[in-house]
């Protein structure tokens, strides 16, 4: 008897050690996440644009679609790469880290080159005007360049999750990174999902509302979703640039040149002191990121150029020949 019990007192700690093990890797894939906010924003902005145009009933399953591509971008290939260079080339994260910096700040200073007239953008992509009239086939393409899309921005999240991680063993770093690609994916395209329906939803409520606060709420969805959908863009355009902004600043302190993270430190810490005790760490926070984002700015203003001239037509070349 006395040994049974010793066996279930075993079990008990065996248990209690997989459940804090479980914790640990949610609790640091969460706080990975976290990390990587600019990139996931910018996710759930770009994509609801590839369902644009489909019929209602489409919606869902090419989001449905695009997701499992995710799913499989991050766990089959990005993971394992994730893992390579934390095993054998762990002096690698830091730049490839700081080269996902320049692209997001480069996305983020596009966007808003082009609102102001100063970028062309990829309004001159020589296939742009060219229409699919198979509806089938529309969505096939459209759930392809969804998951090229994806590939880019996962590997930023990625990277960026890699590189938050603490040290820890192989097994660790791996569920960590599971979890980082599982919460970010339901995350982006289960809002994604949410508002590509949204004004259907709010449509379903202004038709067949019982109640008249019930119909009006369904109208001011459906007039309240433009709105929504270019916030989300403007949201996800700053989030690049002070994520980007913040990445190269770490990124540059990491590879030995840490004068501009100590400068912006001494200016937010300068700031914060003129307010109450009480809002020190959020102005500080605040001024950090205010800079983080107009260095980003700055810098992908500077890329510009080459990606356009050099970067974006080389791609396409690439891309035309696979095609």
């Amino acid at each position: 008897m006395s040994g049974l019990i010793a066996l279930f007192d075993d079990v008990a700690a065996i248990a209690k050690v997989a459940a804090a093990s479980v914790d640990d890797v949610i609790g640091q894939a969460t706080k990975a996440s976290a990390k990587a906010a600019g990139a996931v924003i910018d996710d759930a902005a770009v994509t609801p644009k590839y369902v644009h145009g489909f019929e209602a009933s489409r919606e869902l399953p090419i989001i449905w679609r695009i997701t499992k591509g995710s799913l499989r971008n991050k766990l089959l290939f990005l993971l394992p790469a994730g893992l390579a260079l934390s095993a054998f080339a762990p002096w690698a994260i830091a730049p490839l880290l700081m080269l996902g910096g320049a692209y997001l700040c480069f996305e983020g200073a596009e966007k808003v080159a082009h609102v102001l007239g100063w970028s062309h953008g990829h309004e001159d992509h020589p296939k742009k005007e060219q229409t699919i009239a198979d509806p089938a086939r529309l969505e096939e393409e459209k759930a392809k360049g969804a998951i090229k899309t994806d590939f880019i921005l996962s590997a930023e999240i990625m990277t960026i999750a890699l590189a938050a991680i603490p040290e820890s063993g192989f097994w660790m770093e791996a569920a960590t990174l599971a979890g980082v690609a599982i919460i970010i994916t339901a995350v982006v395209y289960g809002s994604v999902a949410l508002i590509v329906k949204m004004d259907d939803v709010g449509l379903a409520m202004a038709n067949g509302g019982r109640f008249s606060a019930t119909r009006a709420m369904g109208r001011g969805l459906v007039k309240a979703m433009p709105g929504f959908l270019r916030l989300l863009t403007i949201v996800g355009t700053a989030a690049m640039l002070w994520v980007g902004g913040s990445i190269i600043i770490h990124g540059l302190e990491q590879i030995g040149v840490p004068w501009p993270a100590h400068k912006i430190h001494d200016i937010a810490s300068a700031v914060g002191h003129q307010v109450s005790e009480s809002w020190t760490s959020l102005i500080e926070w605040i001024v950090t990121a205010g800079i983080d984002g107009v260095l980003g700015l700055i810098l992908g203003l500077m890329l510009i150029p080459l990606g356009e001239k050099i970067v974006t037509p080389i791609w396409r070349k690439v891309a035309s020949k696979k095609g």
